[in-house]
């Protein structure tokens, strides 16, 4: 045990004091944050600015109109014109239009246009043809509602006169779907991330003490399980380290936003929104299973990457080819996750949240959904048990690799000849 906890100590402060630490888990929320408000900035300045001439030949469309349609949205310009058509169309892109359209004479209102050609020398995606699409349809609806004799009251009833449909849980009035989908996939996708960054990290770590004749020297001290324990324990808890400080970091945001005094503002407004969500999800459930399942999946999945860098040398082509299995059980497991959220209760979200490979993932798609109704508590302890089970046997079983993989150089294993090793007296 002493010697478990030696690898342990030496693995994480090794890890911890490293820039590289420091640098990433500082990065990590200012990058999130930057991909989350910069993109949407970027998005909305690289809006294009088009201007389209509207060619009406069928007297229908008014002016009113069009400048209504134009304030809904500014990434196009609509621009009606009457007269002088010939010589618009001819030279359009002279007069500062960017395309033009023409509504023929034989435009009905009762039976409206099969369709309007956008005649442009541009090439334009279809990011640009919905919003003309959509101000050429609210003047056509302007136009019928107008020949109909609908009044703005009759409007205004038309456009509130819709059905809104909720969910009734009677096993659980909190619930709301909403919220539960949303920390569904912001888990579902946490973890994916971190299976895939710590488990490789653990899988560079054994090549890279392997290339350094490292292992060689330990492996003379201590026994496989041993090493291929404390190594994968320590990695655990450097990532249980950062992602505390991140959920530290998340919590300071969100109490300076609530009591700054500043009630005003995009800060307080995500507060408020922060606050209503998580009023329908047991939140500390939530955070304490995701460390479990974070721990755990982790454990199970980097003792196999471990058994992988154990068998490979410096080629890295061999740790893509001989991990690629391995990476695709997790992304299965997204897939199935996909699938438990849409209906968490199903006979497949079960089975998958209770087989080790797929739990980590897919049963934190499911808990947001409510313990013990959706997610009944003998199915998250099963889940729990198998997946600890599980751990314990991927250890017990890349440590037998281990020990004949970390002390064979300059042969290219198979994962028969791996499954050999593991089962070898």
């Amino acid at each position: 045990m002493n010697k478990i906890l030696l690898i342990i100590k030496r693995e994480y402060l090794t890890r911890v004091r490293k820039r590289t630490f420091i640098i990433s888990t500082v990065l990590f929320p200012l990058l999130y944050l930057l991909l989350i408000f910069g993109t949407g900035y970027i998005a909305e300045k690289s809006k294009p600015d088009l201007k389209v001439a509207l060619i009406d030949r069928s007297g229908l469309i008014r002016e009113e109109l069009v400048d209504k349609a134009n304030k809904t949205d500014s990434s196009c310009t609509l621009t009606l014109v009457k007269n002088n058509t010939d010589s618009i169309i001819t030279g359009f892109d002279s007069r500062g239009y960017d395309a033009y359209i023409v509504v023929p004479e034989h435009a009905n209102w009762k039976k409206g246009i099969d369709s309007l050609q956008l005649n442009t020398h541009k090439t334009f995606g279809i990011g640009v043809i919905v919003p003309i699409q959509s101000k050429l349809n609210r003047i056509w609806n302007e136009i019928k509602n107008d020949s109909l004799g609908i009044d703005e009251s009759k409007k205004i009833i038309l456009a509130t006169s819709t059905i809104s449909l909720k969910i009734n849980n009677s096993m659980n009035r909190n619930a709301d779907a909403g919220t539960a989908t949303v920390i569904g996939y912001v888990c579902g996708f946490l973890m994916y991330i971190i299976l895939l960054l710590y488990g490789s990290q653990v899988m560079m770590g054994v090549m890279e003490e392997k290339t350094n004749r490292i292992a060689e020297v330990m492996i003379s001290s201590v026994k496989s399980f041993q090493l291929m324990m404390g190594k994968i324990i320590g990695i655990g808890a450097v990532a249980l380290t950062q992602f505390l400080i991140w959920i530290a970091c998340i919590l300071l945001i969100y109490i300076i936003g609530k009591y700054s005094g500043n009630n005003s503002g995009m800060m307080a407004g995500a507060v408020v929104q922060i606050q209503k969500a998580f009023t329908s999800v047991d939140l500390p459930l939530v955070v304490g299973c995701f460390i479990f399942y974070m721990l755990a999946g982790f454990f199970f999945y980097s003792s196999l990457y471990g058994a992988i860098g154990s068998a490979i040398n410096e080629d890295m082509r061999e740790a893509q080819s001989l991990s690629f299995p391995i990476t695709m059980l997790i992304i299965f497991s997204i897939a199935l996750m996909s699938s438990a959220i849409s209906n968490p209760g199903s006979l497949l979200s079960l089975w998958a949240s209770i087989v080790p490979f797929s739990s980590p993932i897919v049963m934190m798609a499911r808990i947001p959904f409510g313990v013990p109704n959706t997610v009944p508590w003998w199915q998250l302890g099963l889940s729990m048990i198998s997946l600890i089970g599980g751990f314990i046997f991927t250890t017990w079983f890349a440590g037998r690799i281990y020990r004949t993989g970390i002390l064979m150089y300059g042969k290219k294993p198979s994962w028969k000849e791996m499954a050999k090793w593991a089962f070898r007296k």
